[in-house]
């Protein structure tokens, strides 16, 4: 076969091939490293605190209660605005509370909160709770937000919230969120993360900037659990009203006590189900966000996403119910994590069984067991404790097994051997 000759390329042709191939490489490295900078698009997302189911609508309400919810919100409004100016007189500025942060490894749900607060303040510091139950939103807030040193490029349509005057600016892409009328900024980031734990950055004007937590779930996950908090893994004492304002108010939180036996539980279910994300679920407010994350912490419970209630009866055009509260959430992560399982925790004071077993029902299949801790008489009320009985809230028939037990101990003897058995077949089929 006759060889096909090839032509000769001059030295200077050489030299301009070889200074071009050198600046694609230059430009190639450049641009890897310019990809570790590029902003990350956030936007913001129909949540719990800005939506409200239409069963709740104040319009679907009666008229009776229509006025009274209107008086409730119109008067939260008066004390917010008040605060605010008081605040301002007093020479406080915005800063940032940061919550702990969930995501998939293609996106990143973030929650933060804007309140005014002295210049030498400092964000989730551990406080009683009449103190921070007493904080003022910063309605309106700019904050610029990053994760792992990597900027936020926010995309805000609209209002949020029927309340709030539609702001014209925010239909644009910025460098910064706007918190809502109860400071609140609930963002979904779209940016592909390893999974682990990174680090979220918020910034406001005239202050440091502070971090909080971001748990980055696998794809994949089989299981998750989801936990309620009160009367569940720490001692509130919820259905006794005096006893839970006490606890919640006036308690020093580091004198917050334990469910007996639930971190032995719960640190077991982690052994079993080494990759699963724990998300703790209460009907506590916001405010004390780091009483709660303190307790989780010091107590040896797996760490995760708190995930919690605005008592801003605004933007949902009032406080939404126990119930209502921890069915939306629970739906919210049903629907990040599609393919998860999930394992339910709670107790029998705040009509955990129903809603749980609501849960299961909506989702079959996806419910791996349901564990309820049954409160003593005295942690009902002082006359259930004296007359020797406990209001029976009866567990709801639902296809997911159901164990019950009024410490971790007693929930541990019958639910591990169930999850070691499942534990050792494929979950996912």
């Amino acid at each position: 076969m006759a060889r096909v000759p090839v032509p000769q390329q001059s030295s200077d042709s050489a030299a301009r091939d070889q200074t071009s191939s050198s600046a694609e490489r230059e430009y190639e490295i450049d641009a890897v490293n310019d990809m570790q900078t590029v902003p990350i698009p956030a936007r913001r997302v129909v949540s719990t605190f800005d939506s409200v189911s239409a069963p709740e609508r104040i319009e679907n309400k009666p008229f009776a209660v229509r006025v009274g919810r209107r008086a409730v919100i119109d008067g939260f409004g008066l004390w917010t605005r008040f605060s605010s100016a008081l605040g301002k007189r007093f020479h406080w500025y915005p800063k940032v509370d940061p919550y702990v942060g969930y995501g998939t490894d293609d996106y990143s749900r973030l929650i933060c909160r804007t309140t005014f607060a002295p210049e030498r303040s400092r964000p989730g510091v551990l406080m009683r709770g009449l103190p921070a139950m007493l904080a003022v939103p910063a309605a309106g807030t700019h904050v610029k937000i990053s994760i792992d040193g990597v900027p936020l490029e926010t995309v805000q349509i609209g209002s949020s919230e029927v309340y709030d005057k539609v702001d014209r600016v925010r239909d644009r892409s910025g460098d910064y969120a706007i918190s809502d009328s109860s400071g609140y900024l609930d963002l979904v980031a779209q940016r592909r993360l390893d999974p682990g734990v990174h680090t979220v950055s918020y910034v406001v004007d005239g202050r440091r900037s502070v971090q909080s937590d971001l748990f980055t779930i696998a794809p994949g996950t089989p299981v998750g659990v989801i936990s309620d908090v009160d009367d569940t893994i720490m001692i509130t004492n919820a259905p006794s009203i005096m006893k839970a304002a006490y606890n919640l108010l006036l308690l020093n939180p580091k004198k917050k006590a334990s469910v007996p036996g639930m971190g032995v539980l719960f640190s077991k279910i982690a052994d079993q189900f080494p990759t699963a994300p724990f998300f703790y679920l209460s009907t506590s407010p916001w405010n004390v966000e780091s009483t709660i994350r303190n307790f989780i912490a010091d107590q040896g419970f797996p760490e995760g996403p708190l995930l919690l209630r605005d008592l801003d009866p605004r933007p949902k055009t009032f406080v939404p119910s126990g119930v209502q509260h921890k069915l939306e959430f629970a739906e919210q992560l049903m629907s990040d994590f599609p393919d998860m399982k999930f394992i339910l925790i709670g107790d029998d004071g705040q009509k955990d069984p129903i809603t749980y077993a609501t849960i299961a029902h909506r989702h079959p299949g996806r419910i791996l067991a349901i564990a309820i801790r049954q409160l003593s008489p005295k942690e009902y009320s002082s006359l259930a404790s004296m007359a020797g009985r406990t209001p029976v809230v009866p567990m709801p028939i639902t296809d997911a097994p159901v164990f019950t037990g009024s410490t971790g101990s007693n929930l541990m003897k019958t639910m591990m051997p169930y999850l070691k058995q499942i534990g050792g077949q494929r979950i996912a089929s």
